[in-house]
């Protein structure tokens, strides 16, 4: 697959990622359309080794989301700023320590938002909890499991190279 070929599988990925912290927008299903696009083209047994590993990944997500309390982004007073920073905190703890520093990003970036637009540091803390009760949770399992397929993706593109 030549350079100009990856660089529009990253952004439709990186679309999907995003996708994740909006409401309605199908982010799961852009990484794997990604994915499946980039496998498609590459053709080599690592290419479907990882479309299979993120298909079965991507079900066992949608299972564990039926399972949790439904998604409540809209009416949990969580403002597309706090979409933002958690978004951004979840990309940036996966960054900086692989695939587990997600959880503790998505939070923190939670709680900066938070405590920007509160100030004290209960209330930001009360806020976050609340936040996560409301919709974290659900948001977090489906970002972490994009951010896993996009890291293995990332991984399998530099090993071929």
């Amino acid at each position: 697959m030549d350079l100009p070929q990856l660089l529009l599988v990253g952004l439709v990925l990186l679309l999907g990622v995003a996708g994740v912290m909006v409401p309605g927008v199908p982010g799961r299903w852009l990484v794997w359309a990604g994915l499946m696009w980039w496998a498609l083209r590459e053709r080599s047994d690592l290419a479907w080794t990882l479309l299979v590993a993120a298909t079965a990944l991507m079900l066992v997500v949608q299972v564990v989301k039926w399972l949790l309390p439904p998604r409540r982004l809209l009416g949990a007073a969580v403002s597309l700023r706090t979409a933002v920073y958690a978004g951004a905190g979840a990309v940036l703890g996966f960054v900086l320590v692989p695939v587990v520093g997600a959880v503790p990003g998505f939070i923190g970036g939670v709680y900066l938002c938070e405590r920007r637009r509160l100030g004290a540091h209960g209330e930001a803390w009360a806020s976050v909890r609340s936040v996560m009760r409301d919709a974290g949770t659900s948001v977090l399992v489906e970002l972490f499991a994009c951010l896993a397929v996009v890291g293995a993706w990332v991984g399998a593109v530099v090993a071929g190279a």
